[in-house]
């Protein structure tokens, strides 16, 4: 029997635990409480954009000055050019997550403001 007529044996699905379920409302929540946000990932997106953003900025200050320079035809020494690389890959990246993680800050805080 050829292995493309055969199915795959069928798992059978598990029912998700009661325990671990979330629920909708806090039970022992006082009426005008205001609700936490949970961690949401915010501070860890700002802190590795900045990071990252940093990191190749400086990779790329270190390639126009300390690794021969950036010419026409690109990075004068290897060094140079594996700073660029770094640099091309850590700028965008970081540049993203930062602007992600600034969103979501801004998103936060107009939840904080309406829910209060």
């Amino acid at each position: 029997m050829p292995i493309a007529d055969r199915t795959p044996p069928k798992i059978p699905a598990k029912p998700f635990p009661e325990e671990t379920r979330v629920p909708a409302i806090r039970p022992n929540a006082a009426a005008g409480a205001p609700t936490p946000i949970a961690d949401d990932g915010t501070n860890a997106l700002l802190q590795g954009g900045f990071w990252i953003l940093l990191g190749g900025l400086l990779l790329l200050l270190l390639a126009k000055t300390v690794f021969g320079g950036i010419g026409i035809d690109g990075a004068h020494t290897d060094a140079g050019w594996l700073c660029l690389v770094f640099a091309l890959m850590a700028v965008p990246f970081g540049l993203m997550l930062l602007v992600l993680g600034i969103a979501k800050w801004l998103r936060n805080r107009r939840l904080r403001r309406h829910s209060a």
